[in-house]
């Protein structure tokens, strides 16, 4: 009888122990868990291109592109002419002449039409508010017509004279140029983000077809570019960005222009986020420059190519992005601000951040003054 008694206390005391046992299991694969969540955010964080890779990934549904290939719709956007590019007329007006600024929305829109928010008109407003002797091009690659809430938005960037917004059909922009045969291979089918990736190559194409200056949607222009050819901007002291490009139309631009071409075939990827974009130039100019990094590409060094620091056009580290929207550290990021050329606004991370005039934060400030006309007709939401 002890026996059993014996061998039921042996039972319950190993089951207490597998119990004990189990649990701290489970503490310790729950600590691994967070451990390594936290080791791949310290991972990602210091290395640019594996965080290009994965973190878009995650954040982005499949996109639809079906509108690169459609004809117009009846009564949509007059298509922009490309033929014979080679020919720049005298006309000053032309998109040929390389006084331009050019803005690219690769989005496709459905029956609602082509939709604009506050923040992408700002930023062709302020471009022609600062600029006004450039042409100020916004090309969209939808076929449709505006929709009902952005047909307000438009009228107000048609008060600016040198404003023009036109629809870009692959099919016809990229004939008789090096990326004709390229394009037709359907290379972009193989991208994880189509979208980003046509804004990538159109950036460079147009810069190629005409000369003057690319900007993003999410940049708004604080002084005037006018004088500015044969130039980008660093991200940071090691990357040169995508985001604003200056390329001129002969000599040192059109160098530039064709080594980027030639790049954007050669190294394509459609499984790196910034592969295409800021990848091209960097890759570009650390041959030209025969250096790595972006804080030893002086002018001289670039053979007459500029290199603008940060402070330039991205005043506000993407790390830093929410103190655009920070109205307790105002004056600080304003006194940033001030003495920049442009600012970059990091949309992709920005987007959502809700601005309801009047508002006081430094973006809402930047805005009042650049973009005026498109900020006071924002309504509760900028």
């Amino acid at each position: 009888m002890l026996e059993g008694v014996q061998k039921i206390d042996f039972f319950i005391s190993l089951r207490g122990g597998a119990s004990t046992i189990s649990r701290k299991m489970r503490k310790k694969v729950l600590l691994g868990c967070c451990l390594g969540t936290l080791l791949c955010i310290v991972v990602l964080s210091s290395n640019h291109e594996l965080m290009q890779r994965v973190i878009p990934f995650f954040v982005n549904p499949p996109e639809d592109i079906s509108c690169y290939v459609e004809t117009s719709a009846p009564g949509s956007l007059e298509v922009i002419l490309t033929t014979d590019v080679n020919d720049f007329p005298e006309d000053k007006n032309s998109p040929r002449a390389s006084n331009n600024i050019f803005f690219h929305e690769t989005s496709c829109f459905g029956d609602e039409g082509i939709t604009l928010t506050p923040r992408q008109a700002c930023a062709v407003e302020s471009a022609a508010r600062m600029n006004p002797t450039m042409q100020v091009y916004l090309l969209v690659l939808s076929h449709s017509n505006f929709s009902v809430v952005t047909k307000e938005i438009v009228e107000a960037l048609s008060a600016y004279k040198n404003v023009k917004i036109r629809r870009i059909f692959m099919e016809e922009y990229v004939k008789n140029t090096p990326l004709e045969e390229w394009w037709a291979s359907g290379i972009l089918r193989t991208s994880k983000w189509p979208r980003s990736h046509m804004s990538d190559i159109l950036r460079y194409l147009t810069l190629w077809k005409f000369g003057g200056i690319y900007l993003d949607l999410d940049v708004v222009v604080t002084t005037s570019l006018e004088k500015l050819t044969n130039f980008a901007g660093a991200e940071d002291w090691e990357d040169v960005a995508a985001g604003v490009l200056g390329f001129g139309m002969s000599g040192l631009g059109r160098r530039i222009a064709d080594a980027c071409l030639r790049d954007l075939k050669k190294n394509f990827r459609g499984d790196v986020w910034g592969n295409n974009g800021p990848g091209v130039i960097t890759r570009t100019l650390q041959k030209l420059c025969a250096t790595k990094y972006a804080r030893d590409m002086t002018t001289k060094r670039c053979r007459g190519f500029t290199v603008y620091p940060p402070s330039s056009f991205y005043p506000i580290h993407y790390k830093k992005w929410k103190l655009y929207f920070d109205e307790n550290e105002k004056n600080t990021t304003m006194t940033i601000i001030n003495r920049a050329l442009a600012i970059h606004v990091w949309n992709k991370l920005s987007g959502s951040e809700v601005i309801s005039p009047p508002s006081n934060v430094p973006y809402a400030t930047v805005a009042s003054e650049f973009c005026p006309k498109i900020y006071s007709r924002s309504g509760k939401f900028f």
